[in-house]
C-alpha cells in the first residue's frame, strides 16, 4: 500500500508523476483558509509532507500521528520546531546547495541596484523626469574596489565573496561563528568581529540563518556602528534585523541605503515606511526565484522525501537525531 504524501507546493508534471508513482498524493494548491482546512483534514493519515513557506508548529503536527518525514523546499528551517520533530522521530530535510549561486546572484544584484540607484533612476526615466544629463544629486557610488562585509560565511556567503573578490576586486571582511581558513586563502578574506566589520565595510551583507542567537542580531546598536556611506544588504531572514531600528537608521542618515529581499513580516505591508524611501530597494523574497533553481529545489525535496519513505537516510537530513534505523 502506498504511503500518503500531503503536498502543499505545486510541482512540475515530471516531478508529480514521479511522486505519484510511489505514493498516494494529496495536493493542496493554496494555503488560504480553505487550503489550511484541507491540510488539517489530510494530516491524520499523512506519512509525509512536502512544501514551503508554512509554519508547521507542534499543535498542527500533533494531528499527524503517522508522520515520518517532512521535505522542506528551502534551505532555512526556521518554520519547524526541530526538537519536537526529533523527539517524534520525524525526519526533516531541506534543499541546500541548489540555490546557492542563484541567491548570491540576487545579493549582488541588490548591491549594484542600491549603490547605483538603479530602481530610483529607472523610475525617474519612466516618469519623464530625465530632461538633461544627471548631476551629482543623482550620482550613485562605485562597487568595484569597495570593501565587502559578509555576516555569515556559509555556502551563500562564499558565493557572494567569490563574486566580490574575483568580479569586482573587493576586499572581503567576514564574520561567522568560526574562522574559515579556506575562504581566507581563496578570496584573500579577513575574519573579524562583528563590530569591526560593521565599522569598516562599505557593503554589509547578511547571509546567515535565523536562529535564537541571530534573531535581531542587527539592532540599533549595530546600525550605529555603520558609516553614513555604507549600504546594508539582507538576503538571509528578515527577523535577523530589528526592522524598526533599520528604518530609523535609514531616516537619520546612519546608513546610505539598503537592499532588502527579506522582511520581518512577509509579504511586506504596502504602507511600510521602507516603500517610501528612495534609498531602499525592496524585492519579494526572490533570492532563489528562477525557473531553473526552483525546479532543482523541488527535485531535491522529492528525492529527499522518497528516500525517507523507502527507509533510506535522506541526503539532506536536518535532524540526524531523528534517524532511527
Amino acid at each position: 500500500m502506498k504511503k500518503h504524501v500531503v503536498l502543499y507546493k505545486k510541482l512540475s508534471a515530471q516531478l508529480m508523476d514521479r511522486l505519484q508513482a510511489q505514493a498516494k498524493v494529496t495536493l493542496i494548491e493554496n494555503l488560504d483558509a480553505q487550503g489550511l482546512a484541507q491540510l488539517r483534514t489530510a494530516l491524520p493519515s499523512a506519512h509525509a509532507l512536502l512544501g514551503a513557506s508554512l509554519k508547521l508548529d507542534p499543535s498542527l503536527l500533533d494531528l499527524a500521528p503517522h508522520l515520518e518525514a517532512i521535505a522542506s523546499v528551502s534551505v532555512g528551517v526556521d518554520n519547524y520546531d526541530i526538537d519536537y520533530l526529533t523527539e517524534r522521530r520525524i525526519l526533516l530535510t531541506n534543499t541546500p546547495d541548489v540555490l546557492t549561486e542563484t541567491t548570491a546572484d540576487t545579493g549582488f544584484a541588490l548591491i549594484l541596484a542600491t549603490a547605483r540607484r538603479v530602481v530610483e533612476l529607472a523610475n525617474l526615466v519612466r516618469a519623464g523626469g530625465w530632461q538633461q544629463s544627471i548631476g551629482p544629486r543623482h550620482f550613485g557610488s562605485d562597487v568595484h574596489g569597495k570593501t565587502l562585509g559578509i555576516v555569515g560565511m556559509g555556502r551563500i556567503g562564499e558565493a557572494l565573496a567569490q563574486r566580490g573578490h574575483f568580479g569586482f576586486g573587493m576586499p572581503v571582511l567576514y564574520h561567522s561563528h568560526s574562522p574559515k581558513p579556506a575562504v581566507e586563502q581563496r578570496f584573500n578574506a579577513r575574519y573579524c568581529d562583528l563590530d569591526t566589520l560593521l565599522q569598516q565595510a562599505d557593503f554589509i551583507c547578511l547571509t546567515l540563518p535565523l536562529t535564537a542567537e541571530t534573531e535581531d542580531l542587527i539592532d540599533a546598536r549595530a546600525f550605529a556602528q555603520m558609516r553614513p556611506d555604507s549600504i546594508f544588504i539582507n538576503i538571509s531572514r528578515g527577523k535577523v534585523v530589528d526592522e524598526a531600528a533599520m528604518i530609523d537608521a535609514l531616516r537619520n542618515g546612519q546608513i546610505r541605503g539598503a537592499g532588502l529581499d527579506v522582511f520581518e513580516r512577509e509579504p511586506l505591508d504596502p504602507v511600510s515606511p521602507l516603500l517610501q524611501m528612495d534609498n531602499v530597494v525592496a524585492t519579494p523574497h526572490m533570492g532563489s526565484a528562477t525557473h531553473e533553481t526552483r525546479e532543482a529545489m523541488a527535485r531535491c525535496a522529492v528525492e529527499n522525501l522518497l528516500a525517507a519513505l523507502a527507509g533510506e537516510r535522506p541526503a539532506n537530513l536536518v535532524n540526524p537525531g531523528a534517524w532511527k534505523r
